[in-house]
């Protein structure tokens, strides 16, 4: 059978082109083209436009929330900006004001510790004026006695009575005195 199939084919083939189909082959062909081509143009492209939009919107989406993250950062950055700025404005402040207060609180260490000095000057002042009154009282007590012993041994008589002891040596010291100023 397959030889007289090919024996028909070979004898119809004499007559016709062979660049060019029989017209059976052309017409299923177009039969087969026109059923494809309703599949794709009512299933196959609508399905495909829909996703083709929702990726157009996607992107389009991302892209207005890329722009909108965008605009966010450079709001934060101004905001970090600005606060960096108003933060380095209040430590300069805190700084000047430290510096304020240390100056202040050095002079009033200063001028405490010149009143005391001064407090603790005038109360050496008063010690060492009592001590030189105590000593000056102690001497001429001391000078007074032997003054008297000596005047005693001089004189050749004691000189018992207080009245008198006390007015030569007061006489004693004054004349001590007076030599020591004219000294000077």
């Amino acid at each position: 059978m397959l030889n007289a199939l090919v024996t028909n084919l070979a004898a119809e083939g004499e007559n016709q082109n062979p660049l060019i189909p029989a017209w059976y082959d052309i017409i299923w062909s177009a039969v087969c083209f026109i059923v494809i081509l309703v599949v794709v143009w009512r299933v196959a492209l609508p399905k495909l436009y829909e996703l083709l939009d929702k990726r157009s919107a996607a992107i389009e989406g991302n892209i207005a929330k890329a722009d909108e993250a965008q605009k966010q950062a450079e709001a934060a950055l101004e905001e970090y900006t600005r606060q960096l700025a108003e933060a380095r404005t209040e430590a300069g402040e805190i700084r000047e004001a430290a510096r304020e207060d240390g100056k202040k609180i050095v002079a009033e260490a200063k001028e405490t510790a010149t009143a005391e000095a001064a407090r603790v000057t005038a109360a050496a002042h008063s010690q060492i004026e009592a001590e030189r009154q105590t000593a000056l009282v102690s001497l001429r007590s001391e000078v007074g006695t032997l003054a008297i012993d000596l005047a005693g041994g001089v004189v050749g008589e004691t000189l018992s009575d207080d009245a008198r002891a006390t007015a030569v040596v007061d006489r004693f010291l004054a004349d001590l005195e007076a030599s020591e100023k004219a000294a000077q």
